[in-house]
């Protein structure tokens, strides 16, 4: 997943065990966060935003510091394809929004930019960020150098495993909001296997944040009032 010096034996099963460490800790995060500032605090929703980007931007940033993993070889990594990735499936998803959630009354002027930065491009990416692209690139750099990895099957079998740990991490952050503990956790859900396609095929980071970013940025101008995006909802 890196261009790092793959470790053997011993030393790649510790690494290994240390990416499943974080991937667990993820899920720790991508839960506390949410049930603990939006839904016991219940902070107002563009500070809540704030906490959450932070936290996400830092836990993200320490994973690959303490794991050895180099943030400019990820971002550069198939960049042109996961930036049309990502621009084809937040086209997919934008549509969607527009044809499954009603046209709402929204904020205007400054407010309505200051929402589309605040509320679309930031939140939105951080999410995609979390929910996607962390759990999928630690999954890959825990097999890295594995068995697996020197085969298409095997390869194969890893970013299968990747999509469940994105899956699993969708499901967890979103029970962190009340609103989410109910039939409505099915649409996130089953919308992180479409978002999770950028990162997944190119493994480079900003592929998800891009159509998750384009995602909510639909939302906050088509639907600001809507029960899906843009939590928590109160």
């Amino acid at each position: 997943m890196t261009d790092l010096q793959t470790p053997r034996g011993r030393a790649r099963s510790g690494s290994a065990r240390q990416h499943l460490t974080w991937l667990a800790a993820g899920l720790v995060v991508g839960f506390v966060v949410p049930f603990l500032f939006a839904d016991v605090l219940q902070l107002p929703r563009d500070l809540y935003y704030g906490v959450y980007i932070t936290s996400v931007l830092a836990f993200f940033v320490l994973w690959a510091r303490t794991t050895g993993q180099r943030l400019d070889v990820m971002v550069r990594r198939r960049w042109r394809l996961a930036v049309v990735l990502g621009m084809v499936v937040a086209l997919i998803l934008s549509i969607a929004v527009v044809l499954s959630e009603p046209a709402t009354p929204g904020p205007e002027g400054m407010a309505l930019i200051g929402a589309v930065l605040w509320c679309g491009v930031a939140y939105g990416a951080a999410d995609g960020l979390l929910l996607s692209a962390f759990p999928i690139l630690a999954v890959f750099a825990a097999a890295e150098g594995s068995r697996l990895r020197q085969g298409k099957s095997g390869t194969v079998a890893v970013g299968v495993a990747a999509l469940l740990a994105s899956l699993v991490m969708a499901t967890v952050y979103h029970l962190g909001y009340r609103d989410f503990r109910s039939p409505m956790l099915a649409r996130p859900v089953t919308a992180d296997l479409v978002w999770s396609v950028p990162t997944l095929l190119t493994l480079n980071p900003i592929g998800t944040p891009i159509t998750h970013a384009a995602m909510h940025v639909t939302a906050v101008l088509h639907s600001s009032e809507t029960e899906v995006f843009l939590p928590p909802h109160r």
